[in-house]
């Protein structure tokens, strides 16, 4: 059926967005390559939030393997029933998927807001705190930040590559909310009409035969 194709369309669409999901969160970690400031603890305390890495990738497995799997046959040896109770459960599913992405997004837009931890004149500060992310457009400022070195397009890029990963995560789950809620209330109903479409032929074919 259509709504079982759609859903497993969604799941190998989130494949690829949940690993660069936790890609961009791991390269957080280590601003231009280099390792010490993870050591130190001279990151933005964000990237303890872990939300690349937990909230869009690893919460997207769960998604990613029901949505695939909702193509297959249904359960019990009554497959249409299995089929709609699926699609339903895919429902509670989408929205573990949308928590997730939803957490990753509100982090990262914090994290472009509140600006990087750096080293600055004053010390080891949130140079652009106060700002209300007016940084984000004042290059001028971002020399601020002594080291490290290039962390503000650092970490600006991230977590804008974060942010934007997770909100098409939010826009597929929520796909499959509707979906899943459309497939498992009028799932038989499409499954009925194609198998009246199919007998008719038969039926249409068997008659041209005699």
């Amino acid at each position: 059926m259509c709504f079982e194709k759609c859903a497993r369309c969604i799941g190998i669409s989130l494949i690829p967005l949940a690993v660069l999901s936790v890609v961009a969160d791991i390269l957080l970690y280590f601003p231009n390559g280099e390792t010490k400031y993870a050591g130190k603890n001279q990151l933005t305390t964000l990237v303890w939030f872990f939300e690349g890495i937990v909230g869009a990738g690893l919460l997207m497995i769960l998604p990613i393997v029901v949505f695939i799997s909702l193509e297959d046959d249904g359960c019990c040896g009554n497959r249409n029933c299995g089929k709609r109770c699926a699609m339903l459960a895919s429902v509670l599913v989408a929205l573990t998927g949308m928590t997730g992405a939803g957490y990753c997004f509100v982090v990262s837009a914090v994290g472009l807001s509140q600006g990087p931890y750096c080293l600055t004149d004053q010390g080891w500060r949130y140079a652009f705190n106060n700002t209300n992310g007016r940084y984000l457009t004042n290059y001028t400022t971002w020399s601020q930040c002594i080291e490290p070195y290039h962390v503000v397009t650092w970490n600006v890029t991230l977590f804008s590559i974060l942010l934007g990963l997770s909100g098409i995560e939010i826009i597929l789950c929520f796909l499959q909310l509707i979906n899943g809620l459309i497939g498992g209330i009028f799932g038989n109903c499409c499954c009925d009409q194609e198998s009246r479409g199919c007998n008719e032929i038969e039926v249409n074919v068997y008659q041209v035969g005699e």
